[in-house]
């Protein structure tokens, strides 16, 4: 499996996923703390990928999602984006909505 086919196949499994600078618990860097927080909020479980333990996610992620920089929030397979995207659509109630939605959409 390439990295592309990696990152394909996380974003797949994972309805709630953030490729992060650290882990939820230990952030390594202000945004990814910032966006952890955002997305603790809506009380659902999220999964994660250190983009600093996974150099060639770190490289390569960007590209394959057309955005620069981490942290990258994904649910249901598509980008929401970045730490100050993912504030905004927690002040406007957006981002509660969309992960609730995504989570209903895969209960059985």
């Amino acid at each position: 499996m390439n990295i592309i086919q990696k990152i394909e196949q996380q974003i797949k499994d994972n309805v709630i996923l953030i490729y992060m600078k650290g882990t939820p618990k230990a952030p390594s860097c202000g945004f990814s703390a910032q966006a952890v927080q955002a997305l603790s909020v809506c009380g659902e479980k999220f999964a994660y990928v250190d983009v600093l333990e996974n150099t060639d996610i770190r490289n390569e992620l960007p590209k394959y999602a057309n955005w620069p920089t981490f942290p990258q929030l994904w649910v249901d397979g598509e980008l929401i984006g970045g730490c100050s995207i993912i504030l905004e659509m927690l002040e406007n109630g957006d981002l509660k909505k969309i992960i609730s939605d995504a989570v209903k959409k895969y209960k059985v």
